[in-house]
């Protein structure tokens, strides 16, 4: 086992874990933050999305010692009140059903929104296509990304 400190959320955390640990894990089970989702452990559904360094990466398929001096952040800590942007468009929209998949979606759009702030709806389409939800909200995600892209 290896210590690492890491910059989760703004804040530096220390944890102990084997090399191999996938960031997922670390998030959820050493630092007890459930709301960064398993979904596949493949990187294929987008549900453990969470940024490194501002980009939307899948946690599940990333080792600790892979991390480095990258922030980390999770959706406990994209806003302090959930009123980013996108959480507050999900909200307008209503699209969450089970709600599984939500926090993995809201991290890839703002992922997406950082980096274009005014996406078409051809782009919200190929920079979500990662992110799979089994309700078939897609249509109201769409609008929702282009309700946040309106205040970012």
């Amino acid at each position: 086992m290896a210590k690492y400190t890491l910059t989760v959320n703004g804040g530096s955390k220390e944890v102990e874990a084997m090399d191999d640990m996938p960031l997922l894990w670390v998030i959820r089970d050493l630092l007890g933050m459930k709301g960064t989702k398993f979904g596949c452990g493949q990187a294929l559904c987008g549900a453990c999305t969470v940024h490194l360094d501002g980009v939307a990466v899948r946690s599940c398929s990333i080792p600790i010692a892979d991390v480095g001096d990258g922030k980390i952040t999770t959706i406990e800590g994209l806003s302090e009140n959930g009123d980013h942007p996108v959480q507050k468009a999900w909200v307008q929209h209503i699209v969450p059903q089970c709600g599984y998949c939500q926090s993995g979606q809201i991290m890839n759009a703002a992922s997406l929104l950082n980096s274009n702030p005014s996406p078409t709806g051809e782009e919200i389409e190929q920079g979500m296509a990662g992110n799979l939800c089994r309700c078939g909200t897609y249509n109201r995600i769409k609008e929702a990304i282009l309700t946040a892209s309106k205040s970012v």
